[in-house]
């Protein structure tokens, strides 16, 4: 006869009210603590109430808690690509801002393609999110399909509203301007353009900035190369710079395109600033510990992931509007300034 094994003991799930009889408190207090409120809680009452939590191992019941509250606590954001330093910064911002009002924020990538942006759009509204952030892979979306999802959306890092939706942007064109007459302040009248393709082939508002820029100044631009915005992407932009009849500036229309470029120059030996000026877009971690540290126009990150959640968690009587914020020119030594 084989010998019996022996089961280990399954410890019992602690409930609330073994919380509060260990911490020698009512049920009602240990709610107040688990949820912050509503009612205050002495300081060291609650130090009694999370050390009996901690003894436990009590873990609050989420999804009884979303049914009793109506809502998940819970937020979505749909970005392309999570390798990207700026979107990689714009998401944690908006993780602290989501966090600040209660929230947790759950991320998806698309990977750069509209039918997986599609999917994990569908797939978030159907977990219950109180709401979903987009940052689109297309200069346009259709609002009918954003529609359909049935929970709040507002689109974020967008240059322009979309009717019935809230977006949260920067005002790309004013951006493009202003760092293109720095450039211009340089001396600089043969300026070159590296910028992303559009999807629905409409000149983006970097495009758009850089070229009236040249034109108020009565100056033709100078060769525009189309790239992804990555740093491949600009390393092959500043290949293709360097062989066409190089610009003395190039304004690239993000962060990681002109690491790219920068890469490339390195390697034909082309110094910047002094042969080639450099500004970009984006204002990421990468542009100031990159060499030379990037002159750029750094979009406010902490102020559009508040915007965006407050804008989604403002409940059915926030009207949707489209929040364009200003870039700030950063200046550092790609430009040839000091």
């Amino acid at each position: 006869m084989e010998p019996m094994t022996k089961t280990p003991a399954t410890r019992p799930t602690a409930t609330r009210a073994d919380v509060a009889r260990h911490a020698g408190v009512s049920s009602a207090v240990v709610s107040y603590v688990v949820n912050n409120g509503p009612r205050p809680v002495a300081p060291a009452t609650r130090e009694r109430v999370l050390a009996a939590i901690a003894a436990l191992g009590y873990r609050p019941n989420a999804a009884a808690r979303a049914l009793r509250l109506g809502s998940a606590e819970m937020i979505g954001l749909v970005i392309p690509d999570n390798r990207n330093p700026f979107i990689n910064e714009l998401a944690h911002a908006v993780e602290v801002a989501a966090a600040a009002r209660g929230h947790v924020m759950v991320l998806a990538n698309s990977d750069g393609s509209a039918a997986i942006e599609e999917a994990q759009l569908r797939n978030l509204a159907a977990r219950q999110v109180d709401g979903l952030l987009l940052i689109s892979v297309g200069a346009t979306v259709d609002p009918a399909a954003l529609a359909s999802l049935e929970v709040p959306v507002v689109l974020l890092d967008r240059g322009s509203g979309t009717e019935g939706f809230g977006s949260v942007g920067t005002d790309l064109y004013a951006g493009a301007v202003a760092g293109v007459e720095h450039l211009l302040g340089h001396g600089h009248q043969n300026i070159g353009l590296a910028i992303g393709v559009a999807s629905d082939g409409r000149l983006d508002g970097r495009e758009r900035g850089f070229r009236d820029a040249l034109a108020a100044a009565s100056l033709p631009p100078g060769p525009v190369v189309r790239a992804a915005f990555t740093r491949d992407g600009g390393y092959r932009a500043g290949r293709q710079l360097l062989a066409g009849g190089r610009p003395t500036a190039v304004f690239a229309s993000s962060d990681m395109q002109a690491v790219g470029m920068l890469h490339a120059f390195h390697e034909a030996g082309v110094r910047v600033p002094d042969d080639i000026a450099v500004v970009s877009f984006d204002g990421s971690p990468e542009a100031e510990f990159c060499w030379p540290p990037l002159t750029t126009l750094a979009q406010p990150v902490a102020a559009m992931a508040e915007a965006a959640v407050d804008a989604l968690l403002g409940g059915p009587s926030a009207e949707p509007r489209h929040h364009a914020f200003d870039a700030q020119l950063v200046i550092r030594r790609s430009c040839g300034c000091a």
